[in-house]
């Protein structure tokens, strides 16, 4: 169970990323599932990239190291949620982006 919650931590804060860049671009919106999907799947991979950045790397800790030490290490979960939430806000302003010159161009 420890295991899961650092992911959903991930998959939460790329969810409100996603919506918050939507909220605040208009021009980036993909409407209000879609906003959530692509802030969860940047919010995942966002953690994942930065986990591989050696400054960052301890900031964001990992599922393991959170779910290894017996308790939940708050300072690993309040990174990842800080590194999902601006992965998340990053990959839904890029679908975003992408959807909107597809569109211009078949028009």
């Amino acid at each position: 169970m420890e295991a899961i919650i650092p992911i959903l931590v991930q998959l939460i804060g790329g969810g409100v990323g996603g919506n918050g860049i939507a909220a605040v671009l208009k021009q980036v919106n993909l409407g209000p599932v879609g906003n959530t999907i692509a802030g969860a799947i940047g919010g995942w991979l966002g953690t994942w990239l930065a986990g591989m950045i050696p400054g960052l790397s301890g900031l964001v800790g990992t599922a393991a190291a959170a779910a290894g030490t017996g308790g939940m290490d708050i300072g690993a979960l309040a990174g990842q949620g800080l590194t999902g939430l601006v992965g998340g806000g990053l990959l839904t302003t890029i679908a975003g982006l992408i959807k909107n010159a597809t569109m211009k161009s078949s028009s």
